[in-house]
């Protein structure tokens, strides 16, 4: 059987949702299936369930959504936003250090045997591999330095599905184009062609779908009509897209959205909840409307400190009477001092916090990447910690404050009741398990009305 590769004809064509759901689709054939990503840049990861390694959130989500162990081969390099031109590496889910741009590409043939081993790894297992590739797979100037996209399909000789977004404009172009300038041995590999995000009557592209089969000689796989999916955000440009119907909303909840911010996974129960409204926020006028403050995780929290308080933001946050919720860097950022004696993240070795914490943090070398059960203010909850931040304990509380490095919280219902309870006595809550298992299988269902499944499958085996 062969392999999938996902390509996508431009940024953000909804390649990491329908990679999830042709990857879940086909376990429900009884296929062997597992995700792949061969590099990923985002500041958004998950710690595995096998090797308490880091790899991003879409082959995290797409693993669990079929029940399926995360392990580093899924994702074997990982980049992290770094100081202006540099990148947190990560390879094989460990940490290897920041490393400039253009020394990454210079390194890009020591990179593809990391990449071959992983995939090579996962064959030995599974009988399909769904890759998902990264941007644009014909950036012409960059296409022996891609991994994900040209490297993958030509090493494993991937059958390949191309993802056009019509929602952007475009579509034809984008088709025309990606498709001819692929290498000649990749064309041949092109089963066809999904049109993802579709808006309005379905029958006004029927003449699209023929210029593209009959003009282009592309198969057009499918039209997927927009939904909303509000899970598996891989980064903030995605998470940005949510949506949410606030028609019964109860407690208004501002995140403020850091320069370096990251796990935003974190507030994946928040927006699907109905009586959370959830904002992203970036001036100090907007916390005044909000019931509760959240300071996520960040993946540089000196900077992000210094421009909350560029920002006006300390006196409200350094204020007992603002409750916050502050989680990972957030956390962080709440004790009286952070140090930084090794230049993890900084060359100022010392910082003030907004001290509604007693104590100091202390950036360690080697990075905290853990998975398990945490006891979080008297609940029992599942969780992961990914920080170089060290303190005395995980989680601690004071006065309209809870603080943790624990990523994942909110998915705990009972605990997020007690939070938003003491806000507004009337919340209900939600159980956020039962709707995150229905979200993906009708989702990954929408997916199937619309495209031709058999046609893939017939494909690759």
């Amino acid at each position: 059987m062969k392999s999938l590769s996902i390509f996508g004809t431009s940024s953000d064509a909804g390649k990491s949702t329908l990679s999830f759901a042709i990857t879940y689709l086909l376990h429900k054939q009884r296929i062997k299936v597992a995700p792949f990503k061969a590099q990923n840049v985002s500041n958004n990861s998950q710690v595995t369930d096998l090797d308490s390694g880091e790899i991003a959130i879409p082959q995290a989500f797409a693993a669990e959504a079929i029940g399926l162990a995360t392990r580093s081969a899924f994702n074997p390099i990982l980049l992290k936003s770094g100081g202006k031109s540099k990148a947190h590496m990560i390879i094989n889910g460990k940490s290897v250090g920041d490393t400039d741009v253009w020394e990454y590409y210079r390194n890009m043939e020591k990179l593809k045997p990391i990449v071959t081993s992983a995939f090579t790894s996962l064959q030995e297992e599974f009988e399909c591999i769904v890759a998902e590739g990264a941007g644009s797979p014909v950036e012409l100037n960059l296409m022996d330095k891609d991994l994900s996209n040209i490297y993958v399909a030509d090493a494993f000789n991937t059958k390949i599905i191309l993802v056009a977004d019509i929602e952007r404009g475009g579509v034809f172009a984008s088709i025309y184009g990606v498709y001819h300038l692929l290498p000649k041995k990749l064309r041949k590999n092109v089963i066809g062609v999904i049109v993802n995000k579709f808006r309005g009557d379905m029958s006004l592209f029927e003449e699209g779908v023929s210029i593209i089969e009959k003009e282009f000689k592309i198969p057009v796989l499918g039209v997927v009509p927009y939904k909303a999916f509000n899970l598996g955000f891989e980064d903030s440009q995605s998470l940005m897209g949510y949506t949410q119907d606030t028609t019964n909303a109860i407690i208004k909840v501002g995140v403020i959205k850091l320069p370096h911010i990251s796990n935003f996974t974190d507030f994946e129960p928040l927006v699907v909840d109905e009586e959370i409204e959830l904002s992203f926020i970036s001036s100090v006028s907007e916390l005044s409307s909000c019931d509760l403050i959240v300071l996520p995780g960040s993946k540089r929290v000196i900077d992000d400190l210094a421009w909350l308080r560029e920002k006006g933001f300390e006196k409200k946050l350094s204020s007992k009477k603002t409750k916050v919720i502050a989680i990972c860097g957030g956390y962080e950022m709440m004790f009286e001092r952070i140090l930084d004696e090794h230049s993890v993240e900084s060359k100022t070795r010392e910082t003030l916090g907004f001290a509604r914490l007693k104590g100091d943090i202390s950036f360690a070398k080697e990075k905290v990447v853990k998975k398990g059960s945490y006891n979080l203010f008297g609940i029992m909850c599942e969780g992961y910690e990914i920080h170089n931040g060290l303190a005395k304990k995980r989680c601690k509380s004071a006065k309209n404050l809870y603080g943790t490095f624990i990523h994942g919280f909110f998915d705990n219902d009972t605990l997020r009741n007690a939070i938003f309870q003491e806000i507004d006595h009337e919340y209900n809550g939600y159980n956020f398990k039962e709707y995150k298992k229905k979200a993906i299988a009708e989702f990954a269902e929408h997916i199937n009305t619309h495209i031709d499944m058999p046609r893939i499958i017939e494909a690759i085996t």
